[in-house]
């Protein structure tokens, strides 16, 4: 290589070329008369020229690049034309010549012209975010792309190329001259030196092949799938062909994911395991690419900042030039030993099993008398929110001490201690190191052959390949002390008798501080490099590790399929506090779809409250005592006046499967009208009555001959809309009473509230002049409230009085209980006395000791933190904000509902109002992954079911929407 002719090309600015001087080359050589955009490039011009209905694009270059390195690009265009599984790539197309490569003179300059064809799609550069299926599919098109130019070769790939990763050391030092800022320049510089120590000794086993060397989002076209992800198909901008390493191709590529990443450089992982499974790399390879990726990513911010130096109107490279200090940022954010590590076990590296050999830190404690502390999110020590102390891990520690004397924290458990609330990045929970308490003065002996070095704050004891760093030992040696397994140490600090403390922490990359905890999503690899000091107590200290997949396989070979669950890949859930939920790696959840945690997850008067019935008497209902008259009175004094006798069931379905029964028993008929689009329950009656097609595909083919469904009142995308949306609905109501006029309804049935519906109101005056239309008929009206009502409203205990009605039967449940099955019917003294007559009635544990209680201080609670009233404040706040959401997202189309129960829907139109069912989907999927539950509802699953417990704080309440603003601004 010439170094004097690479770092020249390094310092040519772009041709001075206008738009008319491209259109006079497209004419003149091409025949070619039409519009003319520039495109954006670092050291060329590219132009976009339509004509003839197509397009294409004109490249200018100067004739300091070789003409055999252009003859390469055009050769490699062809070569993958004839490839079977290669990416599409433009064709170059001759000028009238008949040439591929014609010269042009401007301005008394030569330059080398091309004109290729204009490869459709989308970049994905375009995207803030790309999901793990896009970024897997970019690894895979950057493997196809490598086995397609395996075997290309032409003498224009032996070239002096700035890009060439190769060559970066010396041009990333070069550019650094370049780098105004200080900090910046000396962060380049000490990542190339610490990359090129680790790349050096793998270099000669590195193989070498054509390579694209610019795969990256910019130079990559996608096409956009149903479900609107971006995924890539095209590869374009072979400007940086060149013959060097076969795995810089793929370190070029994880570097552009990096500005996609989050920050998280784990996120690239999806890519090699995809280039691997059809390239597969040696294990040298993989070693290598992590220091490559830093490579790239130093020599971008240095090339970035001297191209700015002498081309500063270049608005290509100054829009990049953020995405790539990012990239850097990034890229360096990770010891290497770390991210090799995880490169190497997510290519299925088989790890050697064996440890280190070392001996017992503490010889003279007894390893029986070490006693685990559990500090995990299934801990029966935490209690309430005592995990938010900061000292409580050591309290736990120092109790757990009490009893042996002897105490220790488990390497490699989340701890619950570490979770973050209203967190968009997992927290940092897996513990990598050892905490423990035992008696002060015990003596601690050397484990291995080391040297003793010293910090501020602990000592460190270094081997060939192991360091060992220890906190919370008195130690009198001296720095660089060679020391000999079973050498005197030191003591513990703290006096006999009193209570000492020790972390130790083992690390192998000995150039490492190593954190004393890791991401969950970071964890598998932290513990390659920070080892397990079990063996320093000779007891084994290991948390067991969960296997999250086989759980899942087990809930589903033994648990019903119907039966499903939230999400594709569902967090282990085991724990709640208030809205929040945990899972088992600590991470914290903000809960905004339970509506059956009316009160909030975890509440201790519940808690307290379900074991002192539970320590008393738990039984069925034929059984008298006094919790069933209790609550069967405050549930009548709820409702209105003349709806005074309760029945007291297990669940929302049975309650409206016992209001069908009754309004059968008391009307003597059968016939029931229900709302299209309706969800009631899963029993016999009140599956029957429900027409949801999200819940049931088949709902309208499979009613029963005595269910009516009638037009669903959805005045945002119904077929009646506007302020007389209400009239017309309910004018269908009537239509369907006069066609039942032989056969007239036992009853009709409503949610007060379109709960499945996504929180629609019902329109002005529908209910009124409905159940008037009814009653008229003989029939009772049915308001369904186990969604909607008991408060959640905030504005209105009942959805109906939002209506201004009453109906004849109420059905409850859900929050009622707060998670125990917990339902009730609440009706006329009449209309229950007539069920009678089919003989008695009762529910095990519906109106149990136990769910009484539970349902008594549920109401305690609501009334005594003015949970209503919260519902009605923060549900008015949030709904404010989603308002503004739909100001500045177009596919927020619009928010239905009230108070904690409300519904944003996404429509991809707003005039058409094209249901964003896929994009629905995947914003609720790229939620959790910002800490947030959410999930979809209405016939087209377009509809955000926000319905949160109602204790939801304000500061959740905003959380919510800047995790819903963040993930709608990443555009779909």
């Amino acid at each position: 290589m010439s170094e004097t002719a690479l770092f020249q090309r390094t310092e040519l600015p772009r041709p001075e070329v206008s738009l008319e001087q491209a259109a006079a080359i497209a004419r003149t050589h091409y025949g070619l008369s039409g519009t003319v955009r520039e495109l954006g490039s670092q050291q060329d011009r590219n132009f976009l020229i339509e004509a003839g209905g197509k397009r294409f694009v004109l490249k200018i270059c100067r004739a300091d690049y070789a003409l055999a390195e252009l003859e390469a690009q055009n050769a490699a265009l062809k070569h993958l034309a004839e490839m079977t599984d290669a990416p599409q790539a433009p064709l170059p197309i001759s000028a009238l010549s008949g040439e591929d490569i014609v010269e042009a003179q401007l301005d008394e300059a030569a330059y080398h012209v091309r004109l290729l064809e204009f490869l459709e799609g989308e970049p994905l550069t375009r995207r803030k975010y790309l999901p793990v299926e896009t970024v897997a599919a970019l690894g895979a098109l950057s493997a196809r792309l490598s086995l397609a130019l395996g075997d290309f070769e032409h003498p224009g790939l032996e070239r002096d190329l700035q890009w060439d990763l190769r060559h970066a050391g010396p041009v990333a030092l070069h550019l650094l001259t370049s780098v105004s800022d200080q900090k910046r320049r000396d962060d380049v510089a000490k990542a190339m030196i610490v990359a090129m120590r680790h790349l050096k000794p793998l270099i000669p086993d590195l193989r070498v092949q054509a390579t694209h060397h610019d795969l990256t989002d910019d130079n990559v076209v996608a096409e956009v799938a149903e479900d609107g992800r971006l995924m890539p198909v095209g590869v374009i901008d072979f400007g940086d062909l060149t013959a060097s390493w076969l795995v810089a191709d793929l370190a070029i590529t994880c570097s552009a994911l990096l500005h996609h990443a989050d920050g998280d450089p784990f996120y690239v992982l999806p890519a090699v395991q995809a280039f691997h499974a059809l390239q597969p790399l040696t294990e040298t390879e993989r070693k290598a690419l992590w220091p490559l990726v830093v490579s790239r990513a130093a020599v971008l911010v240095a090339s970035s900042e001297q191209q700015l130096a002498i081309d500063p109107d270049n608005d290509y490279i100054r829009g990049n030039v953020e995405h790539e200090r990012e990239i850097f940022t990034v890229a360096t954010s990770i010891p290497f030993s770390v991210m090799e590590a995880a490169i190497l076990s997510a290519t299925g590296y088989e790890w050697p099993e064996e440890r280190p050999v070392m001996g017992r830190l503490l010889p003279d404690i007894d390893p029986a008398s070490v006693n685990l502390t559990d500090l995990s999110t299934l801990s029966p020590d935490f209690l309430e929110d005592d995990w938010a102390d900061p000292q409580i891990d050591w309290k736990l520690l120092a109790k757990a001490a009490t009893v042996t004397g002897v105490a220790a924290t488990r390497y490699g458990e989340h701890r619950l201690s570490y979770t973050r609330l209203l967190s968009p990045q997992p927290p940092a929970s897996f513990a990598l190191h050892v905490d423990a308490c035992l008696p002060g003065g015990a003596r601690a002996v050397v484990p291995f052959d080391c040297v003793l070095k010293r910090t501020s704050q602990h000592i460190i004891l270094q081997s060939a390949d192991l360091a060992l760093h220890i906190h919370g030992l008195d130690c009198d040696l001296e720095e660089g002390a060679e020391l000999a397994a079973g050498d005197d140490l030191g003591r513990i600090a703290g006096a006999e008798g009193a209570v000492g403390g020790l972390r130790l922490q083992l690390c192998s990359d000995l150039d490492l501080v190593p954190p004393l905890f890791a991401r969950p999503d970071h964890a598998s690899a932290w513990a390659r490099v920070c080892l397990s000091p079990a063996a320093l107590f000779g007891v084994d200290l290991d948390a067991a590790a969960e296997d999250a997949a086989a759980l899942l396989a087990r809930r589903k070979r033994h648990f019903a399929s119907p039966q499903k669950h939230y999400y594709r890949e569902p967090p282990r859930i085991e724990r709640g506090f208030r809205e929040h939920l945990f899972d088992m790696t600590g991470r914290a959840y903000l809960d905004m779809v339970n509506n059956v945690a009316t009160v909030g997850h975890g509440h201790p008067r519940l808690a307290n409250a379900a074991w002192r019935q539970w320590s008393l008497l738990n039984t069925n209902s034929r059984f008298h005592y006094g919790a069933i008259a209790d609550f069967s009175e405050r549930l009548a004094a709820l409702a209105p006046e003349g709806l005074d006798t309760v029945f007291l069931v297990n669940s929302g379905s049975e309650a409206v499967d016992l209001a069908i029964r009754l309004a059968w028993a008391a009307t003597g008929r059968r016939n029931v009208v229900s709302l299209l689009e309706a969800y009631h329950g899963w029993t016999v009656a009140s599956d029957a009555v429900s027409t949801s097609l999200a819940d049931n595909p088949q709902a309208l083919e499979t009613r029963p001959d005595w269910v009516h469904p009638v037009l669903s009142p959805n005045a945002f995308r119904g077929r009646h809309r506007g302020p007389d949306a209400g009239a017309a609905y309910a004018a269908a109501v009537e239509e369907k009473l006069a066609a039942l006029e032989q056969a007239p309804p036992a009853a009709f049935i409503a949610e007060s509230i379109f709960g499945n519906a996504g929180g629609v109101l019902l329109p002005e005056g529908y209910l009124p002049r409905v159940y008037d239309a009814v009653r008229a008929a003989g029939g009772l009206c049915i308001a369904d409230e186990v969604q909607v009502g008991y408060g959640r409203l905030g504005h209105f205990f009942w959805g109906f009085e939002q209506q201004g009605v009453v109906p004849d039967i109420i059905t409850i449940a859900k929050g009622m209980g707060n998670g125990q099955p917990l339902g009730a019917v609440i009706t006329t003294r009449a209309i229950a006395d007539a069920l009678e007559q089919e003989g008695y009635f009762f529910s095990s544990s519906g109106a149990s000791p136990v769910s009484c209680a539970i349902g008594m201080t549920v109401l305690d609670i609501m009334r005594d933190e003015a949970l209503q009233d919260n519902a009605r404040d923060v549900g008015d706040f949030l709904r404010d904000k989603l308002v503004e959401l739909t100001e500045i997202h177009p596919l927020a189309g619009a928010v239905h509902g009230m108070g904690l129960y409300l519904g944003l829907e996404l429509v991809r139109d707003r005039d058409t109002l094209e249901p964003a069912t896929a994009e629905t989907v995947a914003i609720c999927h790229r939620l959790l992954d910002f800490g947030v539950i959410m999930q979809p509802t209405g016939d087209h699953l377009n509809v955000l079911k926000i319905k949160p417990p109602l204790c939801l704080s304000y500061e959740s309440a905003a959380y919510f929407v800047q995790m819903l603003d963040r993930v709608l601004s990443e555009g779909w």
